[in-house]
């Protein structure tokens, strides 16, 4: 098998945001506070435990523990519920939405990512407790996003119409979408247990948030997972200053734009609004907009003054939802977090938010990337060996990969930069001549060398292209290869449901996922299956 490993940052996967912040660039630490380093967690333990209160914690566990109500929990999640009570315990937390049956991949190694962090923090720090946390994205409305998971070669999709925050939305019609998900399984063991979790996760719960709750507790309960669910009146409660401040003075617009001005050689992830809050109801989640004076609900014919809506705020603060710039806000005023787990596009986007947390005095969390990773079977490790290739090989776009590989197993140099090098030479001579003579000369030698060079690069291509069909057999398997690793070209980690992998080598694959994960590492985990 290839023994090579491949960093984030030279995987060709990643940003050059994302790059950077990894590589520590001296222009982005204005845009963080500590990084991702075991020896940094002591200073954001003391900053966070001079910041979050003894009530919030009683309200945080209250909310949880009505959340967990209709819920089977391991005794390792009731301990941790137990633990949050303690001023001594703090959160390391991922965040994603419901995808239907967890979605790809990533939504597993999240997770795992945040649990190991757990584990190794409490190594290092004895003293303290670490609880694990998967924030549900209940309150998100965009349902074409999650309404779907890849199985094989099919595309398991729930059809159905949702406006509104998905955690509310009726988990009916699940039905036949379990009838068309049972029929693409086997018979194994391992397929039977795919269903019934699918059945006691979707058939058995009334709504999405319920039916991920289920889902996700039973994938990683005995790690001892903690889920919450934002879409809270009590835990909101404890979000109205912030919501106030935002209605009021639109705060968090001005703090973004000014930190997406350090951000300007980047691709900004996400842009401010005016107001970052939705004003949502069971099937509505829309933006609240300030306009001549009143406050109104984007496509609705509803609006306030501002003592109503403030009242509003006040009464039924569960009716106002943060977007996804003060999604992170909210979640870290209610939590005792330490740290946020996410992916490149995730972190891309905390980047930008650091000044409007400085500015509410709440403390900005250390900003994880979640861990990657490539799960290979050996079969096709074996084949990568025999082919010669390395992860960096197969890590390249395709094109480039058949290209290097080509030239790798010509017998003759398929590279004319030698022969180009030498007409230049020449053709240097002839336009030192030419600049002795009529000026149409020397236009007539400059067009002669780029007709000269294009055709060295036409004979390029096609010395090229016949290699290609002289060894169209191992670069068909190649091809094959790498499209079997990563599927439409893109990370196996993005496009792959884990019930792929869960079917063939059953829960085996969650616990080498505990095993192998390292949630400090920074470069892709393969992992043998």
């Amino acid at each position: 098998m290839p023994s090579d490993c491949i960093t984030y940052q030279n995987s060709g996967y990643f940003s050059k945001l994302i790059v950077d912040y990894l590589d520590e660039k001296q222009d982005l630490k204005p845009l963080y506070l500590r990084f991702p380093k075991l020896e940094n967690f002591k200073a954001q333990i003391e900053e966070k435990a001079a910041h979050f209160s003894n009530e919030s914690r009683s309200i945080l566990v209250a909310e949880l523990e009505k959340q967990y109500i209709n819920f089977e929990i391991s005794e390792t999640t009731s301990n941790n519920l137990k633990l949050l009570n303690h001023p001594n315990t703090f959160t390391i937390t991922t965040g994603h939405q419901l995808n239907l049956f967890t979605g790809p991949l990533y939504f597993l190694y999240k997770i795992v990512s945040t649990i190991n962090l757990c584990k190794e923090l409490k190594s290092t720090y004895p003293t303290y407790d670490f609880v694990p946390v998967y924030w549900m994205a209940t309150e998100d409305h965009d349902f074409e996003e999650i309404n779907y998971f890849n199985f094989k070669d099919s595309k398991i999709k729930w059809n159905r119409q949702s406006n509104g925050p998905v955690g509310r939305l009726s988990t009916s019609g699940l039905q036949e979408v379990f009838e068309h998900f049972s029929s693409q399984l086997g018979s194994s063991e391992n397929a039977d247990y795919l269903k019934e979790l699918f059945r006691n996760s979707y058939l058995n719960h009334d709504n999405l948030a319920d039916a991920t709750r289920f889902l996700a507790n039973e994938l990683f309960k005995k790690d001892g997972l903690v889920i919450i669910d934002g879409d809270s009146k009590e835990l909101k409660k404890l979000f109205i200053p912030y919501a106030k401040e935002e209605l009021l003075h639109q705060t968090s617009f001005k703090k973004v734009s000014e930190s997406n001005l350090l951000l300007e050689s980047y691709k900004i992830q996400v842009n401010p609004r005016e107001i970052n809050l939705f004003y949502i109801e069971d099937n509505s989640r829309e933006r609240i907009l300030f306009d001549n004076n009143r406050y109104k609900i984007n496509t609705t014919l509803t609006e306030f003054s501002e003592a109503e809506l403030l009242s509003d705020l006040e009464n039924h603060p569960e009716k106002f939802s943060p977007n996804v710039i003060l999604r992170p806000l909210y979640q870290e005023v209610i939590l005792p977090n330490l740290c946020y787990i996410g992916g490149g596009g995730e972190i891309a986007y905390w980047l930008e938010l650091k000044s409007n947390f400085d500015y509410n005095k709440v403390p900005f969390p250390i900003l994880l990337l979640r861990n990657s990773v490539v799960l290979a079977t050996e079969k096709r490790l074996k084949k990568a060996a025999n082919l010669g290739l390395t992860w960096a090989d197969l890590f390249l776009n395709q094109d480039d990969l058949i290209n290097l590989k080509t030239k790798e197993y010509s017998q003759f140099t398929i590279d004319f930069s030698e022969q180009k090098d030498a007409l230049k030479k020449q053709f240097e001579k002839l336009e030192s001549i030419a600049h002795q003579t009529n000026t149409s000369f020397l236009g007539a030698v400059k067009a002669q060398e780029t007709k000269q060079i294009k055709g060295l690069e036409n004979l390029e291509k096609r010395l090229l292209k016949a290699e290609k069909r002289v060894h169209s057999d191992t670069l068909e398997r190649i091809t094959l290869l790498q499209n079997e690793l990563f599927p439409n070209q893109s990370l196996q980690e993005r496009q792959v449901n884990f019930s792929e992998f869960y079917e063939a080598f059953g829960a085996d694959l969650i616990s080498k996922l505990g095993y192998e994960l390292d949630p400090l590492r920074t470069d892709f985990t393969i992992i043998k299956l």
